[in-house]
């Protein structure tokens, strides 16, 4: 809602995590949030809340050991599938009686169905696919960090007239906490009202595609090209070194839009968020769309012909050269070290 004065705003409290429950399990990106939403807690001396809906949730008790304090839980049959109508209005009630400063969700196909109609219904703004966020001590606002203008600047916004405020934030960008089993903390049961499904349409079934042939989410290495791997071809050389690696193949944008690659494939703004232990990146030459979804990888390597692209300035490892001479090296190397 808009706030009129300092002592509406006084009245909301605590940050939320809206929980992912995906056929009754927490999907890992809630606790990538939760770590998030306690470094933000803590600057505002509140309290870390998950907010879980679903059906015969399990392991509620991994929301405590990776940063909450306390769980709003609202658990029932009618919420197995996921509704974002019927979602959206659970939550505008629980958001009137609780009154959070600050509602985080993920920016996943969940997320981008639910918090949007939510930021609506409770006349609220909202910005999406965030890449940072922080707390200004000052003001209490929210600042949340997002790319804007077709990812050529980042942007930061700021909501001070209204709460809760909303964020939604790409999987893989935040850093979940260490798993704690020693913490613990309050659990507020809800439950479902019959005008929460009022209007709202039926969800008869849903189905997951698990076959779209590259999971670059959960890979530990990535083998990335750009527009210097020069077409279809130079891909295959970066296969043979993921192959080597254990890892799996990724590409910027500008080789999916030329057909050398399909678009699971794509790291970026418009692509996916990663997370790597190691990035090797290959001819790529690091334009903040980018850069944006893979910054968050533990160890980046470059190869680049050209020694001043941004992307061989932020990597951890930069070997100039042609990739085309350094690539086979790597690979023989690997296979020698490995027949040993």
């Amino acid at each position: 809602m808009r706030l009129e004065n300092e002592a509406q705003k006084a009245q909301y409290k605590n940050i939320w995590v809206l929980a992912e429950i995906i056929r009754g399990k927490i999907a890992p990106v809630t606790f990538e949030l939760l770590g998030a939403a306690r470094a933000l807690a803590d600057v505002r001396g509140c309290e870390a809340v998950a907010v879980a809906l679903g059906s015969g949730i399990e392991n509620e008790s991994a929301l405590f050991a990776h940063g909450a304090d306390q769980i709003i839980l609202v658990d029932d049959e009618a919420l197995a599938l996921f509704n974002d109508e019927r979602a959206c209005a659970v939550l505008n009630r629980l958001i009137e009686k609780y009154k959070p400063e600050v509602l985080l969700g993920a920016a996943t196909a969940q997320g981008r169905a639910l918090v949007p109609r939510l930021a609506v219904e409770t006349i609220c703004g909202l910005t999406a696919d965030c890449t940072g966020l922080s707390i200004d001590p000052a003001t209490g606002d929210l600042l949340q960090t997002r790319p804007a203008f077709g990812g050529n600047l980042m942007a930061t916004i700021r909501t001070p007239h209204h709460r809760p405020q909303m964020a939604t934030v790409r999987p893989h960008v935040m850093r979940p906490l260490p798993h704690d089993p020693a913490r613990t903390g309050l659990i507020l049961r809800e439950t479902l009202l019959p005008e929460d499904s009022a209007n709202a349409k039926e969800v008869l079934e849903t189905t997951v595609d698990n076959d779209i042939g590259v999971n670059l989410g959960d890979a530990e290495i990535i083998v990335a090209g750009g527009r210097g791997v020069r077409g279809a071809k130079g891909f295959e050389l970066l296969r043979q070194l993921a192959r080597a690696l254990g890892g799996a193949v990724a590409a910027s944008r500008a080789c999916v839009d030329s057909g050398w690659i399909s678009y699971p494939h794509q790291v970026g703004q418009t692509g996916q968020t990663v997370q790597a232990k190691l990035y090797i990146a290959c001819g790529i030459s690091g334009q903040i769309q980018h850069l944006v979804g893979m910054q968050s990888c533990e160890t980046i390597v470059a190869i680049d012909i050209n020694p001043n692209t941004p992307m061989m300035q932020m990597a951890d490892i930069a070997l100039t050269g042609d990739l085309f001479e350094v690539v086979p090296a790597l690979i023989e190397e690997i296979s020698n070290g490995n027949r040993q």
